[in-house]
């Protein structure tokens, strides 16, 4: 491929991956997912640290640390390896899968055409095919576990494949920086107007947070002003904090975009307008948060 042709297909990969990854994580939010493994006697968090990594077996505390990258240790410490003398890797996959299944159910029926999800899942299947497992330890571990049998299901379970391949390439990205997972979060927190919502969930507490944005500072990847009208203290990112954030989202996608070259362009273009009403259904349920859509 020519260099204009590659930095296409970049850039149409990212956008068939946005608009997968709207489909992919409603299992992190939808009440059905949390009810499905509270049924199996894990609590929604729990269920989360559980599910996510119950591909990879009975893994202790530091394999899902490693893999995750970006979440505070004792955060995970607290829900494995506890979970899994609750419930086994393979009950925690079917009871992720039965909640996602009625969350997307719930809120793709007005907008499901039939023999269009068939040819949806016949397209993401074929990008999946391009994937290598190669450095990619969660995405190798996804892609070992059977493929569910109903259709909707099956776009979720490649969206999901997809996901880790592109999550798994992003660590990958962070380590060569040599970016810390703390870090990665808080300027990923001002890139992307989420901060609030990593604070919340990522177990770091605000001693942490605030010694890694004066790090960051000192870095000169951060700069921060006080709001005269409310008070606080409002973090932008420097030109080299921009440069840094851009230069790691471009190793990200061409390390993920091998998937969408064995679909190739047209196909690619395909896929992305079949989930286009999916994605666009996804992310005007209450259920995301507004930031999820501007990561298209």
């Amino acid at each position: 491929m020519s260099a204009r042709t590659d930095d296409q297909m970049v850039r149409l990969a990212r956008s068939c991956w946005g608009a997968l990854e709207s489909l992919h994580v409603i299992g992190y939010f939808a009440v059905e997912t949390a009810q499905a493994y509270e049924a199996i006697g894990l609590r929604s968090r729990t269920g989360y640290f559980a599910s996510r990594s119950a591909a990879m077996g009975p893994v202790t505390a530091p394999m899902t640390q490693a893999t995750f990258y970006v979440f505070a240790p004792r955060t995970v410490e607290a829900a494995l390896p506890a979970a899994w003398s609750v419930a086994t890797p393979d009950a925690v996959t079917q009871a992720r899968r039965q909640g996602v299944e009625a969350a997307l159910h719930r809120i793709l029926d007005p907008v499901l055409v039939e023999a269009s999800i068939d040819e949806a899942v016949g397209l993401a299947r074929t990008a999946t095919e391009g994937l290598t497992p190669g450095g990619r330890v969660l995405y190798a571990a996804h892609s070992a576990l059977t493929w569910p049998t109903a259709p909707l299901l099956q776009l979720w379970h490649a969206a999901t494949l997809i996901r880790e391949h592109r999550g798994d390439g992003h660590v990958n990205a962070l380590l060569h920086a040599d970016v810390a997972p703390l870090e990665a979060l808080v300027i990923s927190g001002i890139a992307s107007g989420n901060t609030a919502f990593l604070r919340e969930r990522r177990g770091w507490t605000g001693d942490e947070w605030t010694a890694t944005r004066a790090s960051l500072a000192e870095q000169g990847l951060l700069v921060s002003a006080l709001d005269t009208t409310s008070g606080a203290a409002t973090d932008t990112l420097s030109p080299a904090g921009q440069e840094l954030r851009s230069r790691l989202e471009q190793q990200t996608d061409r390390a993920a975009v091998e998937g969408w070259a064995h679909l190739g362009a047209d196909g690619s273009r395909r896929l992305l307008d079949l989930v286009a009403p999916l994605r666009d259904a996804m992310l005007a349920a209450p259920d995301l948060p507004e930031w999820i859509g501007k990561r298209r």
